[in-house]
């Protein structure tokens, strides 16, 4: 999907309020960033948020209910397989999204044996990045 030309108006707004965020943002805090661009109900964030998640834009962090623009949108390959992991700091915010193939590749074999069919997984690892700690 070509970024720019499949997105509406206001998912490109939410997305760049996200992308140019130092930390995760709630769907208030995107709505209070772009209000001044016509938002006016929290509904037009969630609506494109949602759209967003779908089109791998966009992550959902679970423990802060909160989203991140997605680091590498493009890579597919570490999209398709639906592993997604965050380290987050405690002290300054700062979210980083990887992929590892040997947690991959052991939550792939535990799925198997115990014929387990995930929709979805993420990890989310809190602590301290090296600057804070």
């Amino acid at each position: 999907m070509s970024e720019a030309s499949a997105l509406t108006k206001n998912q490109a707004l939410v997305l760049g309020a996200l992308k140019v965020a130092s930390s995760p943002k709630s769907a208030y805090d995107i709505l209070d960033d772009l209000r001044g661009d016509g938002f006016r109900a929290p509904l037009q964030v969630y609506r494109a948020l949602d759209k967003l998640t779908e089109f791998g834009l966009v992550h959902r962090l679970e423990s802060l209910n909160a989203f991140v623009a997605c680091t590498d949108p493009h890579d597919h390959a570490a999209h398709e397989h639906g592993i997604t992991a965050f380290a987050i700091c405690e002290d300054c915010g700062t979210v980083t999204e990887f992929h590892d193939q040997g947690i991959e590749g052991r939550l792939h074999a535990w799925q198997s044996a115990k014929h387990f069919k995930p929709e979805k997984t993420t990890i989310e690892i809190r602590g301290h990045c090296k600057d804070c700690s």
